[in-house]
């Protein structure tokens, strides 16, 4: 990709970047309970890595 990005380009990678974190820490209790050992990436809703799977922006 070019060094200068436009940027509605950039805005479109930025929101496709924050999309693939993962849920807050505080979602897991309030969702399965206290003590419950869960990873918050089953719960974030887009998984996508930079590797994987490509964007089209």
């Amino acid at each position: 990709m070019a060094t200068f990005k436009h940027p509605s380009r950039k805005g479109r990678l930025a929101k496709l970047g924050r999309q693939t974190k993962w849920a807050p820490f505080w979602i897991i209790p309030k969702m399965f309970g206290a003590g419950k050992k869960v990873h918050p990436s089953s719960v974030t809703e887009v998984k996508r890595s930079w590797r994987r799977t490509k964007t089209k922006a």
